[in-house]
């Protein structure tokens, strides 16, 4: 199996991936297993708009101005286009994935809407201090290896009073090295079929935005009500079967569906799940 870098991975899978995720490229938040994928996907943005203060803030921010966001790891900017259209702010959708930046370009042309996408690294994103109103990372940090550097960079655009709002897989449980070793063919599957991920706990967040001068507004594991997009994925594999397999090939295609019941698994002996993240600007 080959290794691909984040940007590469997504160039690669991001067509399929539509077909097998979803819209928006996101898990969802099922009141119950049988809730249409879409509609458990915007409940977790719902989530992410509620948790990040977007709600409670308005559409402007503390000079008047609408709120100032970036959206690290944009993907195609399905999330992005309902931030703008719903909430009115003021966006840059930022992914080391060229693939997605055309993608989020298109999409927000096609619906008149405003925003601007740019291929940047979310743990070093060049962008001024104190610019930003709420930084939003919507799965996306598991693929960036250097966790501390993604909050430290949250923290230093942010303006004082300012919010990060963040949601991911996390890590529910120590992995020993013996367990790491007999499950690596697992891993490898996981690997090949998502990018080179690793996952921390919500605590290691939390402590990464305590040290960069962040106060912790919500920590919440909601591994439970995300459990059943792996079900709708498959469904989708199912549907979308021929159009798929033209994308990605069979290999790829067979990666995918034999991830789905690794996470299955995962999921169920409280190994990895699903956490949502908010911190405030301290100052």
């Amino acid at each position: 199996m080959v290794d691909y870098e984040p940007a590469e991975h997504y160039d690669r899978v991001t067509r399929a991936w539509a077909l097998l995720m979803g819209d928006d490229l996101h898990y969802g938040v099922f009141d119950a297993p049988s809730d249409p994928l879409a509609e458990a996907s915007d409940r977790l943005t719902s989530l992410m708009i509620e948790v990040g203060g977007l709600t409670e803030a308005g559409p402007e921010g503390t000079d008047g101005a609408p709120l100032r966001v970036l959206d690290v790891g944009c993907g195609t900017g399905g999330p992005a286009s309902r931030l703008v259209r719903d909430h009115g702010v003021d966006l840059l959708g930022i992914t080391p994935s060229a693939v997605g930046i055309e993608a989020a370009t298109a999409r927000f042309a096609a619906a008149g809407l405003p925003g601007s996408f740019e291929q940047r690294d979310g743990t070093d994103n060049g962008l001024p201090d104190a610019s930003f109103d709420r930084v939003w990372v919507l799965e996306a940090s598991h693929l960036m290896p250097d966790r501390e550097a993604l909050i430290s960079e949250a923290s230093r655009v942010l303006r004082p009073g300012g919010r990060l709002v963040l949601c991911d897989i996390i890590r529910r449980r120590e992995i020993g090295f013996r367990e790491l070793r007999e499950r690596r063919e697992e891993f490898a599957v996981l690997r090949a079929g998502f990018g080179a991920a690793r996952m921390d706990p919500l605590d290691l967040y939390a402590a990464h935005a305590e040290k960069h001068g962040l106060k912790v507004l919500t920590q919440r594991d909601i591994s439970e009500e995300t459990r059943p997009t792996f079900a709708a994925w498959r469904a989708n594999a199912e549907q979308h079967r021929d159009a798929v397999l033209e994308l990605i090939g069979p290999d790829e295609l067979d990666v995918f569906v034999r991830s789905l019941e690794i996470l299955e698994r995962l999921w169920d002996d409280r190994t990895l799940g699903y956490g949502i993240f908010a911190a405030e600007k301290v100052g």
